[in-house]
């Protein structure tokens, strides 16, 4: 679906990724972690054809992503920005009737067809009661499901998305994350999002890709993946990593970052867990 094959990148003559090589899962939820300056976002955004490759490739559907015609492109997939901007006054509704802008030429207004299915995707993301309110005015996480209803409207299979929880709280990421979740599994979307909590990476990923240094460090599922060796050598963290009662690994972190010395653990709950 998509892949890269020894694929390096820069800003200008800044290399930020070297030499990776990764396959994206069909029908999966991959999740890119790293500490920050690892190069997700950048991997990312190559994965949209939105940064050429400095050598190597990136391959959606066994041909460069390059050769892609963007409007066949945002047909096969959507990208979600870290920081997307709210045009000023937009209405829920009007924001996510853009996501249809690929079925249309670029002088037709909206069909019948085309709002259907823009009520629809609001509909999945449960945000139709909020169709005529200002985007502007709505909570964080409410704005990040309308986003990503614009994106469900394109009817793309992919999903990029860059860091979609940041700047929300606890509650609200969960609540993102859950909705993502139910997408895939429900409607078969494939997912690739860039996260930096491990934790909520291991329990909604079926496959995490861990950056370092513009390197792949390592891909595999969540339980493959957070050990407490590898997270000691990417992030210099001391963890206890344990396991819950379907597999998947969950960090108990230390208060120290990693220096060699003693230091004391810092609990705290696992979100995922039930109530005793």
């Amino acid at each position: 679906m998509i892949r890269t094959e020894q694929l390096s990148l820069a800003y200008g003559a800044t290399p930020v990724v070297n030499n990776v090589s990764l396959t994206i899962p069909e029908g999966g939820i991959t999740c890119l972690l790293g500490p920050n300056g690892s190069g997700k976002s950048t991997l990312l955004k190559s994965f949209a054809g939105l940064l050429p490759a400095r050598s190597g490739e990136v391959l959606l559907d066994d041909m460069p992503v390059s050769e892609w015609d963007r409007r066949r492109l945002a047909l096969r997939l959507a990208m979600l920005p870290q920081k997307p901007i709210v045009p000023d006054g937009i209405l829920v509704k009007d924001l996510v009737a853009l996501g249809r802008f690929p079925h249309r030429k670029w002088w037709q207004n909206n069909q019948a067809g085309d709002n259907r299915i823009a009520f629809e995707s609001m509909v999945m993301t449960g945000v139709s009661e909020l169709a005529g309110r200002p985007v502007e005015s709505l909570s964080g996480g409410q704005q990040q499901r309308v986003w990503i209803a614009m994106a469900l409207a394109q009817e793309t299979s992919i999903l990029l998305l860059d860091e979609p929880t940041t700047f929300l709280d606890w509650g609200y990421q969960l609540e993102v994350l859950e909705l993502l979740t139910k997408l895939n599994r429900e409607h078969g979307l494939t997912v690739v999002m860039s996260l930096h909590d491990l934790n909520q990476a291991a329990q909604f990923a079926d496959q995490i890709a861990i950056m370092a240094e513009g390197q792949l460090e390592v891909s595999g599922s969540p339980s493959e993946v957070i050990t407490e060796t590898l997270i000691r050598r990417v992030f210099r963290v001391e963890t206890s990593v344990s396991h819950d009662d379907n597999g998947r690994p969950f960090c108990s972190s230390y208060a120290a970052a990693y220096k060699g010395e003693k230091s004391t653990p810092y609990e705290h709950r696992n979100p995922m867990a039930s109530e005793a």
